[in-house]
């Protein structure tokens, strides 16, 4: 089921060096399933910059490609371009190109660049090929999206802009991915679509992310995560099977590969790869 499907994990910058210590033994553990990168956010406006910066650093050091999350909004054609020289010469060879929030308190941008196929385009223009280009994709649409159609017509637009694959938010509803490959297919768009995974350890935190983000939890998944009220063991061994059972249909029905959001956290992920037998 895993032979040639890809694997990835992705973690946001610390604060602390106790975080970072922590992060660093997390990553061990997962690189033990032979990931292809790990990646590692950025905040709006690159307002965790400099952690985002270290972190994949880190990352790089130890060995393993590094992709770092690259905002475009609130950003410039000249800093987007200084931050990619770093990342070029630091030897990153592949970002995860996005549009990003709007930092709090700045207005619309006016100099700045708004849209992520502008973003790749910026990219393939100064850099060609030298960087593997990821963008995001919404299985279950955009938040801010006025139509299904637009939705699915702007990550048409990007993907055609030069991006190499594009990684998903996460969902728990396998349908809504295989109809959105299916929609991007028809549209002429062949660039690998990747699951976005989010391992389940707290309903409260689940509900609170997926409402900032737009993602979907059905509602018998929500009921029964909310029947577990505060038995953290219930709920994560109850997600485990889940989310497991969800990745294993989606590869072996022509998911390419799977990502997942660690939330700087290894033991679920590194359970529901070696359940997929990911690894050695």
């Amino acid at each position: 089921m895993t032979a040639g499907k890809t694997l990835s994990f992705e973690f946001f910058p610390t604060r602390t060096p106790e975080g970072r210590e922590k992060q660093t033994a997390v990553r061990a553990l997962l690189r033990g399933f032979n990931p292809g990168f790990f990646s590692c956010t950025s905040g709006a406006g690159g307002s965790t910059r400099e952690g985002t910066l270290q972190t994949i650093a880190d990352i790089l050091a130890e060995g393993t490609a590094a992709a770092p999350h690259l905002p475009c909004i609130g950003m410039n054609e000249e800093e987007i371009a200084s931050l990619l020289d770093t990342y070029r010469d630091m030897g990153v060879r592949r970002i995860v190109a996005l549009r990003g929030d709007m930092p709090s308190g700045m207005g619309a941008s006016g100099s700045g660049l708004r849209y992520a196929s502008e973003l790749v385009e910026l990219v393939r223009n100064r850099y060609g090929s030298l960087f593997r280009i990821e963008i995001a994709a919404y299985p279950e649409y955009h938040p801010q999206a006025r139509s299904a159609q637009e939705d699915i017509a702007h990550f048409v637009a990007k993907a055609r802009a030069g991006a190499d694959a594009a990684i998903t938010q996460y969902f728990y509803n396998a349908d809504a991915y295989f109809r959105f490959v299916d929609d991007v297919r028809a549209l002429g768009c062949t660039i690998p679509v990747i699951p976005g995974i989010m391992p389940v350890s707290s309903f409260s935190k689940l509900v609170r992310f997926s409402d900032s983000c737009g993602a979907e939890i059905p509602r018998w998944l929500r009921l029964k995560l909310q029947s577990y009220a505060d038995d953290t063991a219930a709920i994560e061994a109850f997600a485990l099977d889940v989310v497991s059972d969800m990745c294993a249909r989606l590869l072996e029905q022509g998911a390419p590969g799977l990502h997942f959001y660690t939330m700087n956290q290894g033991v679920l992920p590194s359970e529901i790869c070696r359940r997929l037998g990911f690894g050695a």
